[in-house]
């Protein structure tokens, strides 16, 4: 048990993994805390506790009793007569795809989420730039006709009567 630390191997793995930018599993993470306190209460319980050993051994036996209750005779059969109907439909959804890249008919629409929170987005930008070049051409058309001579004058700027 001195020699090996699995949690902290598991625990370092998924840190650097996370600092590089690395999806990192939750249960890896957890998976690692979890083993990192074992060792720790079996290296003051028992020094000659083989972990590997208790692992391999535990782990034949659970995944033994996963797979009786996946590959039941009610779970297969009904895996059977999905794949069934699957198979059976392939052929006809192959010729309409089929067909429909002939006649140059295939569309593909694509839907996400946020894209109406990006449009929405867009329009505030376009907004505040038209909004921004009409502010600027009052600006400069004003600009413009204080150049212009005339008699008649309001707040001692020319304007036109």
């Amino acid at each position: 048990m001195n020699r090996q630390d699995v949690g902290k191997a598991l625990m370092d793995v998924s840190r650097t993994a996370a600092e590089t930018g690395l999806y990192v599993p939750t249960e890896l993470t957890l998976l690692g805390k979890t083993l990192l306190q074992l060792e720790g209460v079996g290296k003051i319980l028992c020094p000659n506790f083989n972990p590997n050993a208790s692992v391999r051994r535990n782990v034949a036996e659970i995944m033994t009793t996963r797979m009786r209750q996946v590959v039941s005779p009610g779970n297969l059969l009904g895996s059977f007569l999905e794949m069934k109907d699957f198979v059976g439909g392939l052929p006809g959804r192959v010729n309409k795809i089929l067909d429909a890249v002939g006649n140059s008919d295939l569309e593909i629409n694509v839907k996400t989420p946020d894209a109406r929170h990006l449009l929405n987005g867009f329009e505030k930008i376009a907004n505040r730039v038209t909004t921004g070049i009409i502010l600027a051409s009052l600006i400069v058309g004003a600009a413009l006709m204080m150049r212009i001579e005339s008699s008649f004058r309001f707040l001692a700027t020319p304007a036109s009567p």
